[in-house]
């Protein structure tokens, strides 16, 4: 028997999704609460008829219950670290841990790892903590803990980074730091590429972990040709052009800060290389007229559509973007595009691709299909953890 736990009912015949084992309750089908419950609080969730579904954290929102078991058990220190012994056991078997050639990697990841609302990255010792909901964020410290324990030497510290990223409804105000250990900003290895890497002032946790092996098929086609790495960020695909013997490579943000860090990277990498440039420039407005001057264009934009209610501006906004790509690239160029926004179905985005094409009047193939690593796994009984989409397309 669990411990005592206040109770959510659902409305008759909402349990089948939980029957099927999708770790998501949404409120329209809650029937009643037993009894007040404070967001991130542990609810045991159950059918009209009252049979037993589910145990997880209560949140306010669309979402209002993440489930984290479909037993009836007691939820302890001993079940958070059966499933982060689990997680690790993951990395270890896709040779992550230990690895000499790349010490940057997802270590925990949501639903896909049994712990919605949590994802942690390791970056070369450092841990990176990051609270999607309420109630992972009061698991904070015991699950540092933990890691703590599991990893031993390998992990120096523990940082927490979940100030925007916790529901904007939640009644807490959240401040960064480290919660085991203190280290600094940090170079971390991927295939033997150096980067510089900010958990502290940087995007997300840092670097874009999921792009590792998309980033790696760059460069088996960049050679000979001439590279525009769109939104660059930290100029990942960048100088993994560059490493495939690109001619020439241009690395385009928004941000000076985000340009600065390509500069960076790529100066470790290779010094005083003349084939890359890099711009601060918005990007509907650099590819205004960029005609025949590259025949490999990489597309890798923040989530256009971070909620639901955004989402056909979303779905235009990259119609546009990959129109004007396919406009202007240079007969036989290649085009890497991809979405990261979770409430985008790789059908949409697909369909949104499509029209670009259409609008340009281009013939464009499909070369490969792409998705996030291993590392970044997905609950199979939870299709929505495949957040990030891409497409390799060849255009004549």
């Amino acid at each position: 028997m669990t411990q005592n736990l206040v109770t959510v009912v659902l409305n008759k015949g909402k349990e089948q999704s939980l029957k099927r084992f999708h770790p998501w309750v949404f409120s329209g089908a809650i029937k009643k609460i037993t009894a007040e419950v404070n967001e991130g609080d542990l609810v045991r969730v159950v059918s009209n008829s009252n049979e037993f579904l589910g145990i997880g954290h209560y949140q306010i929102g669309s979402i209002a219950v993440r489930i984290l078991t479909f037993k009836d058990e007691v939820i302890n220190r001993d079940f958070w670290k059966s499933r982060l012994q689990e997680a690790i056991q993951l990395r270890a078997s896709l040779g992550l841990l230990n690895n000499t050639h790349t010490n940057v990697f997802r270590l925990v990841h949501g639903e896909g790892d049994g712990m919605p609302g949590l994802i942690v990255d390791f970056y070369n010792g450092t841990a990176v903590y990051q609270a999607h909901s309420v109630g992972m964020y009061h698991q904070r410290n015991e699950l540092s803990e933990i890691l703590k324990e599991l990893l031993g030497e390998q992990l120096k510290a523990v940082y927490d980074k979940s100030d925007k990223t916790l529901p904007y409804k939640a009644d807490i105000e959240p401040v960064n730091g480290y919660l085991l250990g203190n280290s600094g900003a940090t170079i971390v290895k991927e295939y033997d590429n150096a980067f510089h890497v900010d958990w502290v002032e940087g995007q997300k946790t840092g670097f874009f972990v999921d792009q590792r092996e998309n980033r790696r098929l760059v460069k088996e086609f960049s050679k000979g040709r001439d590279v525009l790495n769109m939104f660059c960020y930290s100029g990942g695909f960048s100088f993994y052009a560059m490493q495939g013997d690109a001619r020439m490579v241009h690395s385009v943000d928004a941000s000076a800060k985000a340009i600065d860090l390509t500069r960076a990277n790529v100066e470790i990498n290779f010094p005083e290389d003349s084939r890359h440039q890099a711009y601060v420039a918005d990007a509907f407005d650099f590819m205004r007229d960029i005609k025949d001057k590259y025949d490999l264009i990489i597309l890798d934009p923040p989530a256009f559509a971070k909620h639901r209610n955004a989402l056909h501006q979303a779905l235009q906004a990259y119609k546009r973007l990959n129109a004007k790509a396919f406009e202007q690239i240079r007969p036989g160029g290649i085009v890497f595009t991809f979405s990261c926004s979770q409430v985008v179905s790789k059908e949409k985005f697909r369909e949104a691709v499509f029209s670009g094409a259409a609008i340009s009047g281009r013939k464009v193939r499909i070369l490969h299909q792409l998705t996030q690593p291993a590392d970044h796994p997905v609950n199979i009984y939870h299709p929505e953890g495949e957040y990030l989409k891409g497409l390799v397309l060849y255009v004549d």
